[in-house]
């Protein structure tokens, strides 16, 4: 590994840049909204049976676009339901950015918001020292349990956590994505950080075998453009770059021969599909209801 390679998690903002050209190139959140719109509503069906107020709780819940959407799905379960929405996010940049987006949103008069700007594993301990675990009828963790350093103790704690009826939405990327292949090949050989590990819905799916808690899996197909990888001095490509390695500079501080060798296997169809033109790395998703 070259030693000027470094992770992409050293640069805050540039993660951040990475991250937005992400979203921009890919189908990530439209994939997520054709979930919520068909299969979130029968998943909350009887969340707030009898309740007459609906606790939920958004780990890593972001800049709040996704948890938006799924609170305007719990309104329409319950319509006039009182609903405390808690998020924990350790990234104030991002807690801001959801504040301003409530702000800015109508229909949100019966849902009473808080932010705790913490880790999920800073809200475990915090938790655990008070000794009174509060009941949650529907925890969502999205994109975020790669960040986690003890994946099954901290899907037994949210799981201890659950109300009658109350389910656990994960979403992560598939086993059968690009990403699963790209880690496995490719992870030895790129920058790693603590902050961040290689995981797939195919290895959660096992730890919540082991740990004897039951779910259901359904994967959506959704898509990258990375065509502008490929062309050389496209400032958009090296974003790219960055975000699928999580390397910082991926395109300028390589060896050439692990660049060509990514470069070669990323337009392989176990990879990608080419179409009209376009490089479509396979960035599928899996959608994983825990149940209580």
């Amino acid at each position: 590994m070259a030693s000027s390679m470094r992770s992409l998690f050293s640069d805050r903002s540039r993660y951040v840049d990475s991250f937005r050209r992400f979203l921009d190139n890919s189908t990530e959140h439209q994939c997520m909204q054709e979930f919520m719109d068909k299969k979130l509503p029968g998943i909350i069906a009887r969340i707030g049976d009898t309740k007459s107020e609906i606790k939920i709780l958004s780990v890593g819940g972001g800049a709040g676009e996704i948890d938006l959407q799924i609170l305007s799905k719990v309104q329409a379960q319950y319509p006039g339901v009182h609903i405390n929405n808690e998020v924990v996010e350790p990234s104030a940049e991002q807690i801001a950015k959801y504040k301003e987006l409530v702000a800015k949103t109508s229909n949100l008069k019966n849902i009473k918001f808080s932010w705790h700007k913490e880790t999920s594993s800073e809200y475990q301990n915090r938790m655990m020292e008070k000794k009174e675990l509060q009941e949650w009828d529907f925890i969502h963790m999205i994109q975020m349990l790669y960040y986690v350093k003890d994946i099954p103790a901290t899907l037994k704690f949210f799981h201890s956590l659950l109300a009658t009826n109350a389910k656990i939405l994960i979403i992560l990327v598939s086993g059968t994505s690009g990403w699963e292949k790209l880690w496995k090949k490719y992870g030895s050989r790129l920058p790693r950080d603590d902050l961040c590990q290689y995981v797939t819905s195919s290895d959660l799916t096992q730890m919540l075998d082991k740990l004897g808690i039951k779910y259901e899996c359904y994967d959506l197909l959704s898509t990258m453009d990375i065509s502008d990888c490929f062309i050389d001095g496209s400032e958009n490509g090296d974003l790219l770059w960055d975000f699928l390695t999580e390397t910082c500079n991926f395109n300028s501080t390589a060896p050439p021969d692990l660049k060509a060798e990514i470069m070669k296997d990323l337009q392989e169809p176990e990879f990608s599909v080419k179409k009209e033109g376009k490089v479509l790395f396979n960035n599928s998703l899996s959608f994983i209801v825990v149940e209580a």
